[in-house]
């Protein structure tokens, strides 16, 4: 059976929803002062990034930037099997300072949680906010995005892709529906 594929937003559409998330995030901590944006990897430390740039142009200033690994935080590795473990690059202190945690899409919130779990092995932040491109709904977990580019709601066999090109740069989100 093929799967259908449907684009939900595009380049644009993706640009506009990471700057709306941009000021948002600038609107609620006032400013950069102790801000730091950390994206969960793959996908959110690339979203992360262009939210980086995306307050750099309208604040003028640099935000901190991180990436989380969350391979070893897993609780799911009986179904997903071995998977490579990447690497953590938080290259400043986050105690204390405000850490917009970023990701891609959320789903049931277990990447969130264990997202969490290393940040705090490495630091104890002032508190820490969450930024997703794509909310898609059936939690199972007590987590609420602060930042939401779009609501998807779907159904638990449908998938959510969000395609970079070979620069990293968000192109394109797509729901893959079986």
């Amino acid at each position: 059976m093929a799967q259908s594929e449907t684009v939900i937003l595009d380049h644009l559409g993706i640009k506009r929803a990471l700057t709306r998330i941009a000021h948002e995030i600038l609107e609620r901590n006032k400013g950069v002062k102790d801000l730091a944006l950390v994206g969960i990897r793959s996908g959110g430390d690339h979203l992360a990034a262009e939210l980086q740039r995306r307050i750099a142009e309208i604040e003028g200033e640099d935000v901190s930037l991180g990436a989380v690994d969350i391979t070893l935080y897993r609780d799911d590795f009986s179904t997903r099997g071995i998977l490579p473990v990447g690497k953590t690059d938080i290259p400043f202190p986050i105690d204390g300072r405000r850490v917009v945690l970023v990701d891609d899409v959320l789903y049931t919130g277990r990447t969130i949680r264990a997202a969490m779990d290393a940040l705090f092995d490495i630091g104890r932040p002032r508190n820490i906010q969450l930024a997703v491109l794509i909310d898609r709904g059936h939690r199972e977990l007590p987590i609420r995005p602060d930042y939401v580019g779009r609501n998807v709601p779907t159904s638990r066999d449908e998938k959510i892709h969000v395609e970079f090109d070979e620069s990293l740069q968000p192109i394109e989100v797509r729901i893959l529906k079986p």
